[in-house]
């Protein structure tokens, strides 16, 4: 352990540089000097900033900072991305990872589609918007004014996917397919995931349980 004596006429301090503690004794009188060995030497830890977290991440910390939306901001694009959203998961953190999945489709026009609407609806893409899904009507009619558990946050959340910063992507924009394991009805891989390992997610605030989602890129 490498240690620092810094003194002055009144203050005393050791720098224990590998421990990332700083120990002090005050009351020293004269100029530099070691400290006796009988000093009482009072310990404190130095407190090390985590990483920064996006605008997103604070808002799932605390859901204050998602202000409430007014009716002219949530135009049919928004209601889309929170339909499918809100379809896939209750959680918000996951539905944030879903809205990037699907905002990098509409980015780069995955299948043909440019609109959310247009990935939405995309057949084969979204299990509860199948044509014979019978939920597809309740999730399809949820709009700016429904009162059911959660859905203002999902119309939150993708509100402020949309409009992040491209930076702020939890994992690449060619990341555009995910599943869930435990809605696997034989509780196997999709073919299309065969042999490919599951991204990792760049937000230090979310952990993702992988038996209800995992997240690929780079497939076609």
């Amino acid at each position: 352990m490498k240690l620092k004596l810094f003194t002055t006429g009144t203050v005393a301090a050791i720098v224990l540089g590998s421990s990332c503690m700083i120990a002090y004794r005050h009351e020293l009188i004269g100029g530099p000097s070691p400290l006796p060995e009988e000093a009482h030497v009072v310990a404190h830890p130095v407190m090390v900033p985590g990483p920064k977290l996006t605008p997103i991440e604070e808002a799932l910390h605390n859901p204050r900072k998602f202000k409430p939306l007014s009716p002219d901001q949530i135009d049919s694009e928004t209601l889309w991305l929170a339909r499918v959203i809100y379809s896939e998961t209750k959680r918000a953190d996951e539905q944030v990872l879903v809205a990037w999945v699907v905002r990098n489709r509409v980015e780069s026009r995955y299948r043909g589609k440019a609109t959310y609407e247009g990935v939405v609806l995309d057949p084969w893409q979204f299990s509860a918007f199948q044509l014979d899904n019978e939920k597809r009507p309740f999730y399809a009619g949820l709009n700016a004014s429904s009162r059911v558990p959660g859905w203002q946050t999902a119309l939150n959340i993708a509100y402020n996917v949309r409009r992040a910063d491209h930076r702020h992507r939890p994992f690449s924009p060619s990341t555009r397919h995910f599943y869930s394991q435990r809605s696997m009805t034989d509780a196997v891989s999709p073919h299309w995931a065969e042999g490919m390992a599951p991204v990792e997610i760049g937000y230090h605030s979310i952990q993702i349980d992988e038996r209800r989602f995992r997240f690929f890129e780079d497939v076609s």
